[in-house]
């Protein structure tokens, strides 16, 4: 199956409220529809995971991320131009999202990818896609395909095929929370 069909298949997937796995810029991501509530609870059920912990979500471009945020401060900007491997920043005012998705203090946890894959799966599904890392909570993130866990293929409705094949150290992303007022703190390196 060449990319183009693979993501035609999650895209049609995610809009009819599916979850799918998929590899992101980092490790292997179970993803659904960011602004559908009932995907994103069968995602926090498929990990096993409390819904007061929030999920990353990832987006195509700057002009895509400040659908989903009130005010994007200028130094989130700078942030992402000037990082060096995938970060994900947590923003204050999340909007049009599924209320699960948000944390209790109104923040979201964003990320632009630049990886070709879930860059090109964010632009054709044009939403906001969820990214939690393949595992159940607690267990180490998938960082291949063969890394993830039997019964997480099997609760999923579809799985890309697309870089199945590789076999390549990734790492999760930085996290850095932003506030409104500037305050700046790095959850994760």
């Amino acid at each position: 199956m060449d990319r183009k069909e693979d993501i035609k298949n999650a895209v049609e997937v995610m809009r009819k409220g599916g979850v799918i796995l998929y590899p992101t810029d980092t490790v292997w991501g179970i993803g659904c529809d960011a602004t559908n509530e009932e995907a994103v609870a069968k995602v926090y059920k498929i990990k096993q995971r409390d819904d007061s912990k929030a999920l990353i979500c990832l987006v195509d471009s700057d002009a895509r991320l400040q659908r989903y945020v009130r005010n994007v401060p200028n130094v989130a900007w700078d942030i992402f131009d000037l990082a060096t491997k995938p970060t994900t920043i947590i923003l204050d005012g999340a909007v049009n999202l599924a209320p699960n998705l948000i944390a209790e203090d109104g923040s979201i946890a964003m990320r632009i990818t630049q990886e070709e894959f879930s860059k090109d799966l964010c632009y054709r599904f044009q939403k906001a896609i969820v990214s939690t890392s393949a595992n159940i909570s607690g267990q180490p993130a998938a960082q291949n395909f063969q890394d993830i866990a039997p019964e997480l293929l099997e609760a999923v409705d579809y799985v890309c095929y697309s870089r199945r094949q590789e076999k390549k150290p990734h790492t999760p992303s930085s996290i850095i929370k932003l506030t409104e007022n500037g305050e700046v703190t790095v959850i994760r390196k």
